[in-house]
């Protein structure tokens, strides 16, 4: 036993080429993988994201993140197109991760990839709920605030929310060749969206929006300046995680090795340029400030608002109204199709999972008809539409970026192990310049998750903390490639490990409490230390009980060989 076995790419290989009725089904081709990618991509950073992070952190230089963060992608980008070509299996970075640097840190990027895939899906729903209030206030109809508003922005539940999370489920559930095809008629219209706003809002841009192009710091670490740049940055990154969910599909992917890469990296191609052109004209048609608030989640329905002539009393009557209504209802079905992408990258990373014996058979069960892993569907339907109705958008797109930005991490560290360790695997794409492109790529995300908020950080731990006990409590003994008893080493990492996050959450959370000022509230503070106390306690344990057990074991062996 160890834990950091490995899986074979003989194994992977011949997984991903099964065909019997417990296996994904075989249907995409490079243009619905690509527009797969652009599904996701398209959506989360221009229609939601930006708005706020323009307004609180980096004003008109909202451009100036976005090339930051595209660099972290390109980076990234060439490095899961090499893993993909290699390794066509559900699971996109927990999967490469296990082949490459084994099971305890395929385990740590697969628990954390539930940060980038479910709740990204949760994040969008918001959005999607925001904008669906903006549309049917302008055809008359108003929704309570109450029913639209989670308890935390002074509602009760955000019901539009939870509803396209369920809608999405079943969708999926039904299977992913329908799916594709409802998703690449939606990026069609997404595509079009776009264009339309840019050449239309091109004519309002006001220059005067853009002074001071990039907004003096206010004294605040991240608000505006240097930092409030590299801090957006590492915000709208949500915006770039389409690309990888594509190798979420790689198992259901016709001539995967050839078409993975042009699905990954085409995709992001396409999204890099319309995202640094849509939040130039974005922040050149309003000024920056007017996307604080609730309204800022939306902020496309405000940059239309203002495409027009002010009258004699300074309103602004938009030039093209019904064009407003019209684009903000093609905003709603683009948004559906990235909580699609998203929900079907999170069942097939837990497909994956379940597959290894990581957690419970239930994720990796296929319905005989539709070919899809239904109980995950379901399971994501009632967790993802809970959240979506009671968590604030700002928590849950932060949470996603640093989850991403960790998981790409590891894949750029993953291809140096590979390059090494089996420099002869054959290979349809190879990322260029290796090493100094995954170097580059783990230093240009490392760079902007030291940027995020630190409470972003403590939600990060915490959940690596939970991830860490559930793999002690069932993983670890469950795994498909564990077949013998946990040796010392073993249990001293794995000790080690838990001891050392339990540590990690202790300090940043001190420095968080150091950045808000002693004299705040401590709520968060008594939490985390609370939760850093318990998974001391039960690591110290669950591993005090494995290594009485391993003892007796060797006494039961060293007593069998004396007799014999």
């Amino acid at each position: 036993m160890s834990l950091f076995v490995r899986k074979s790419i003989s194994s992977l290989l011949s997984e991903s080429n099964a065909t019997d009725s417990n296996t994904l089904k075989k249907s995409l081709g490079p243009s619905r993988l690509v527009a797969l990618g652009i599904g996701a991509i398209i959506g989360a950073g221009l229609f939601s994201i930006t708005g706020g992070a323009a307004a609180y952190q980096a004003g008109p230089a909202i451009t100036i993140s976005f090339i930051v963060a595209s660099l972290g992608c390109c980076f990234a980008g060439l490095c899961y197109a090499e893993f993909a070509s290699m390794i066509p299996v559900a699971g996109s970075a927990y999967t490469y991760s296990y082949a490459t640097m084994g099971e305890f840190i395929a385990w740590i990027i697969g628990w954390d990839l539930v940060l980038e895939y479910a709740i990204a899906a949760v994040t969008v729903s918001i959005s999607w709920s925001r904008y669906l209030i903006k549309f049917l206030e302008g055809i008359g109809v108003n929704l309570p605030p109450e029913l639209t508003l989670c308890p935390w922005d002074g509602g009760i539940i955000n019901l539009p929310a939870a509803i396209i999370i369920i809608l999405a489920s079943l969708l999926l559930i039904k299977g992913i060749e329908g799916s594709a095809r409802v998703n690449f008629v939606i990026v069609l219209l997404k595509i079009a969206v776009v264009l339309v706003f840019i050449v239309l809002g091109w004519k309002y841009i006001d220059i005067s929006n853009y002074r001071p192009y990039i907004p003096a710091n206010n004294g605040t670490f991240g608000e505006y300046g240097f930092s409030g740049i590299i801090r957006a940055s590492a915000v709208v990154f949500f915006a770039f995680i389409g690309f990888d969910a594509v190798s979420t599909a790689a198992q259901e992917a016709k001539n995967p090795k050839r078409n993975m890469p042009i699905g990954i990296l085409v995709s992001l191609l396409i999204c890099t340029v319309l995202y640094f052109l849509f939040a130039h004209v974005m922040t050149g048609v309003v000024n920056y400030t007017a996307f604080k608030g609730f309204d800022g989640i939306a902020p496309v329905a405000i940059a239309i608002d203002h495409m027009g002539k002010p009258d004699a009393l300074g309103i602004i009557h938009p030039d093209y109204p019904w064009l407003n209504k019209a684009i903000v209802l093609a905003i709603l079905a683009g948004y559906s199709s990235v909580i699609l992408v998203m929900l079907l990258g999170q069942s097939r990373i837990f497909y994956s999972m379940s597959k290894d014996g990581l957690l419970p058979k239930v994720f990796s069960q296929i319905h005989p008809v539709y070919r899809t892993p239904i109980k995950s569907n379901l399971i994501l339907l009632f967790v993802g539409g809970t959240l979506a109705a009671l968590v604030p958008a700002r928590v849950a797109g932060e949470m996603t970026s640093i989850g991403t930005l960790l998981a790409f991490i590891l894949v750029c560290f993953g291809i140096l192990v590979m390059r090494k360790k089996m420099p002869d695997a054959p290979r349809a794409f190879k990322t260029p310049l290796v090493p100094l492109v995954p170097v580059l790529g783990i230093a240009t995300c490392l760079f902007m998750m030291i940027f995020l908020p630190a409470d972003t950080w403590i939600r990060l731990l915490v959940w690596m903390v939970i991830g860490f006990d559930v793999y002690v409590i069932y993983g670890f003994k469950n795994s498909r490639l564990q077949d013998k008893l946990p040796t010392r080493i073993d249990l001293l990492t794995l000790r080690s490990v838990g001891i050392i996050i339990a540590l990690l959450l202790v300090s940043v959370v001190l420095w968080y409490q150091q950045t808000v000022g002693w004299n705040g509230s401590k709520t968060l503070m008594t939490i985390a230390f609370v939760i850093a106390f318990v998974h001391s306690l039960f690591v110290w344990n669950k591993l005090k009980g494995l290594d009485s057990l391993v003892n007796k074991k060797i006494v039961e062996l060293a007593c069998a060989e004396e007799k014999f």
